[in-house]
């Protein structure tokens, strides 16, 4: 790293980002956007934490495992936002070789996190609907704090391998980013060196992290959906509804923006499309969640009044 920064000081040592595709004059209204955006994901993802803390009907593997997710998205967040609108504000593009090694490792890290905890909630959801009499059995407490805690270690391990081998590239020649924080994939096309041994890396662990979790989803679903259709009647498919709808919109949302991404060509500007599917992955998604969760849930939204209640007795 030392020869990097010695051949070439300003690639070595940091990167531009260029942001997002806006016209300068538009900056003040989008920083305003952004702002009232990643507030809203903050306060309202800690809402959804402060409530099943305190209400113990809420003690539940569901929102167990819904309150680690609500920590992971203020975290996703969190490692792109902050930079983002301080940059808008300052009018400043640089980031650091550290910083942007470090954005790389936890953007990593907590969207693979994401996709493990929703694949989680999947589970606890089959379990729910598919096998109601044993639920208590299967899951217990041990096993819900093992699948979050195998949930971390692999996303750990998995942005881990990626930063690690990040780090042994050079940056001898442009240092743009055409994005609004350090995207990995950004990175690798401005790299000197060979990147063979990243792009494969990145498809192995890919498939490990993205695409099996999405297609134990999916597996858990189509169990759910024979089930309800062995005994359809109205009550049963109201229930799966209630249960399930929360936990698929948002995975559909998270998945869909992954597709959007990486599976959908592009027609015309393939950087302005990244940036703006990233803006929705990391900013949109994040935000809708505690909105998901607590309009379309019964046991969120009366737990929400008895905090609301309490307030007002205290008052």
């Amino acid at each position: 790293m030392n020869c990097m920064r010695r051949g070439n000081q300003s690639s070595a040592s940091e990167f531009v980002l260029l942001g997002l595709p806006i016209q300068k004059e538009e900056q003040g209204m989008y920083y305003a956007l952004f702002l009232v955006m990643y507030l809203t994901t903050v306060l309202g993802n800690l809402l959804i934490i402060l409530l099943i803390r305190l209400d113990s009907r809420l003690h539940t593997p569901m929102y167990f495992f819904l309150s680690n997710l609500a920590f992971t998205d203020i975290s996703f967040s969190s490692v792109t936002a902050p930079k983002m609108l301080v940059n808008m504000l300052t009018h400043s593009q640089s980031i650091s070789y550290a910083g942007c090694i470090s954005q790389v490792y936890f953007f990593l890290f907590f969207a693979d996190l994401d996709s493990f905890l929703l694949t989680s909630m999947a589970y606890d959801r089959y379990v729910a609907i598919c096998h109601p009499l044993h639920y208590t059995t299967i899951m217990s407490q041990s096993l819900c704090f093992l699948l979050v805690i195998l949930s971390w270690v692999f996303s750990c391990a998995g942005s881990l391998v990626h930063t690690l081998l990040l780090a042994r590239l050079s940056f001898f020649g442009d240092n743009t980013l055409h994005h609004f924080f350090c995207d990995l994939s950004a990175l690798l096309k401005l790299a000197s060196s060979d990147t063979t041994v990243n792009d494969l890396v990145i498809l192995i662990v890919g498939s490990m992290v993205i695409t099996l979790p999405f297609v134990c989803i999916l597996v858990s679903y189509g169990y759910i959906g024979a089930t309800i259709l062995r005994s359809p009647s109205i009550k049963g498919i109201c229930k799966a509804f209630s249960t399930c709808g929360s936990h698929l919109s948002v995975v559909s949302l998270y998945y869909g923006a992954i597709i959007g991404l990486y599976f959908v060509p592009s027609s015309n500007n393939t950087n302005d499309k990244d940036v703006i599917v990233a803006v929705l992955y990391t900013l949109v998604t994040p935000m809708l969640n505690p909105f998901i969760y607590s309009l379309r849930n019964r046991d969120m939204k009366g737990a929400l009044r008895n905090l609301l209640n309490r307030g007002k007795f205290s008052l």
